[in-house]
Parts: structure tokens; C-alpha cells; sequence
């Protein structure tokens, strides 16, 4: 039986309260993970670890993690801004690397962290880590067999009223885009291929905002539309922001030429999916038994084990990085911009549709 991998978790906040107990339940019914260290730059966080996850071994520099020849795996679990610099390090100390959405601030940041992955002998993922739900997959499929026709036209809708903890959501290497919209972003490009080019309203909304008990001015855009271009007249809309009370929408809706398929839910925690298909004139609903955002990491473990390269890739996310930057500088200038990235999609051919025994609803609009 192989050792244990080895982690160390860089950043204790709201992010590690979820991706801390998904490690630790990766050890039944065998132990596959040990957490030999966590890391951040509050000293206070040191007994919320030991008490809430019992993990004894704590530090206030992420260089004791990094350097340390006893780790294996580094979570890079930080505010924004520090994603890149840590992945990088991480990489180059030869070590395998899940950072946290986005990957970088810049896309010179990026594209080193990629060019690194592509030579390191540690894997990079990157989150968000939709491409790994049932869900998604199962919607891949069935898009890529043609089961609604040509896609033309589709649809990504994820927000809320906005995190009233931690003031970087708030400034600039923050907001809306970076924090929510990398999903909706991430979802289409990987259903539908790379987009073209963007054009978006992007601003704030909102320029004041109570955070931590104070006010705090907002310094980056909080409030986006997008509409991406996928080229032969097929687009794409995005709709997020720290703008929204509640909503009740599917999170991704793809529109074809012979039917429509719909998540229920959202692509962070889908619950299955719709299918319109003119031929049967009904939807038919398949029901997912849920998903976490954090999955990812469980997917990087097994990469580690079986010595497999992840299906989650640094090129879709620089790509995704790409069209949030563009989205934003589109805001400002009112440009449509090409986008010059590209990467290959990863296909799911053989994913489960998720069950034969779908419930159907008819459409009451339309004669039986």
C-alpha cells in the first residue's frame, strides 16, 4: 500500500471550511491524504484548525509549506490576489498544485503558471472544477451528439447580493467577474468550445458596501453582462454580479435547433437537467444526487495516484481568464475585442446521461 499524500493548505478562510473536510473524507475507508500543515497569515487561525479539524501543525508563512520536502500537494486557498505567485512556487518547489479561482490576476501571470504546469512534475488544477459534475457532463453529451441540433444560442445567470466579509471581493483583483462569473464562463466554453470575442457591460453598481462592520468603498466592477461570441452566428449570455436578492432561473441554458437543455440549478452545485426535444414535444427532467464545488481536489488526488494527467486544465482556465479580463476592458471602452486564447475542450463521449427513467412534463402551451 502507498504512503499517504502529503498536503499542505495555504489560506484557512470560508474557502478551507469546505475543501478541509473533503480531504479528510477521502480517508474512508483507507487512509489516501494527510494534512501535514496549514497555513495563513492570521495567527488566530491556528486554533480554529486544531479545534474544528484537529490538525496540530500551523504556520503564518507559506514558504514553511512550499520548501517543505514533505509535502506532496499544496492548496492554494487565499484571496485573489496571492494565487499566482503561490501556485508558482509551488511548481517550481515540484510540488502538485489545486489553486482557487481565478488562477492569476494577469495574464502574463497566467500564461507562466501554464507554461510551468506543461514542464513541472506536479499537476496543476485550477479552479472552478465544473467540467467534473455529472451534470455537466451528461448535458456534454448531450450536446455533442446532437440530441437538440446545432447549439445557436446560450445562457449562464449566477449572482447574489455580495459577501459582507472580506474587503478584496471589493477591490480591484476582487469582484463579481473573478468571484462568480468564472463559473457561468467556464460552463459554456467548456460546452460549447473557445469564444471568439466579447463584448460586455461592465461597472459598479454599488459603490459603497458594509464589509467586516465598516464601510468600505467598492473599487471594481460588482454588476456584468457579457455576450460572447462563438463564431457562425452562436452566442452566448452572461449575466452576474453582487447585484441580485434571489433568483429562480436555470443556471445554464442552451438553446438548439431541434430542442433546449437546461441545468437545474447551478453549475457549482447542479441538480440534474432538462431536455426540450421537438421530436418528443415534453420535457424530460434528469436528476443529479448533487455535487460539491470542491470536487476538484478528489479529482487531483486520483490524478496523483494513478499517475494520470486531470481533466481540468490550466489552458481552459487561462482561456476563461482571458474573457473575464476582456469583459472588463470591454466595459470600459465599449469595444467588442477578439479573444486570442484557445484550448481543447475535454469530451465526455461515454458520460452517464443520468438515467433512463427521466421524468417527463408536457408543455401545456402546445397540443398533445
Amino acid at each position: 500500500m502507498r504512503r499517504p499524500i502529503r498536503a499542505g493548505v495555504i489560506g484557512c478562510g470560508s474557502v478551507a471550511e469546505k475543501y478541509i473536510p473533503h480531504l479528510q473524507r477521502l480517508n474512508s475507508p483507507r487512509p489516501r491524504v494527510e494534512i501535514a500543515i496549514t497555513c495563513d497569515i492570521r495567527p488566530g487561525q491556528r486554533e480554529i484548525v486544531r479545534d474544528r479539524y484537529g490538525i496540530e501543525a500551523f504556520t503564518t508563512d507559506a514558504r514553511e509549506v512550499i520548501e517543505s520536502p514533505a509535502i506532496d500537494l499544496v492548496l492554494v486557498l487565499t484571496s485573489m490576489p496571492e494565487h499566482a505567485s503561490l501556485a508558482r512556487s509551488a511548481l517550481e518547489a515540484g510540488k502538485h498544485v489545486l489553486v482557487e479561482k481565478p488562477m492569476a490576476m494577469t495574464l502574463d501571470e497566467a500564461a507562466g503558471l501554464v507554461e510551468l504546469a506543461r514542464s513541472s512534475p506536479g499537476y496543476l488544477v485550477c479552479a472552478p472544477h465544473v467540467v467534473l459534475s455529472k451534470t455537466y457532463q451528461a448535458m456534454w453529451r448531450r450536446v455533442h451528439r446532437g440530441d437538440i441540433g446545432q447549439v445557436y444560442s446560450a445562457r449562464g445567470f449566477y449572482g447574489w447580493s455580495g459577501p459582507w466579509w472580506g474587503p478584496f471581493y471589493y477591490e480591484p483583483g476582487g469582484g463579481a467577474m473573478f468571484d462568480l462569473g468564472v463559473y457561468n464562463v467556464t460552463t459554456l466554453t467548456g460546452l460549447l468550445g473557445p469564444a471568439r470575442r466579447i463584448v460586455a457591460f461592465s461597472g459598479i453598481a454599488i459603490p459603497e458596501r458594509v464589509v467586516d462592520g465598516r464601510t468600505v468603498p467598492v473599487r471594481t466592477d460588482d454588476n456584468a453582462q457579457l455576450l460572447l461570441d462563438f463564431g457562425d452566428a452562436r452566442f452566448a449570455a452572461v449575466t452576474t454580479g453582487f447585484t441580485m436578492q434571489q433568483y429562480n432561473v436555470p443556471g445554464i441554458e442552451l438553446y438548439g435547433a431541434t430542442g433546449t437543455l437546461q441545468m437545474i440549478g447551478e453549475d457549482w452545485a447542479p441538480r440534474g437537467y432538462e431536455l426540450w426535444q421537438n421530436s418528443e414535444g415534453c420535457w424530460r427532467t434528469y436528476a443529479d444526487d448533487g455535487w460539491p464545488w470542491t470536487d476538484g481536489i478528489r479529482h487531483l488526488v486520483e490524478c496523483i495516484e494513478r499517475g494520470e494527467p486531470p481533466l481540468v486544465t490550466p489552458e481552459h482556465a487561462y482561456h476563461v481568464l482571458d474573457i473575464m479580463l476582456k469583459s472588463m476592458e470591454s466595459g470600459r471602452t465599449g469595444r467588442a475585442l477578439p479573444i486570442d486564447s484557445t484550448f481543447d475542450p475535454v469530451r465526455f463521449d461515454d458520460a452517464s446521461l443520468l438515467g433512463a427513467g427521466a421524468h417527463l412534463v408536457h408543455d401545456a402551451r402546445r397540443p398533445s
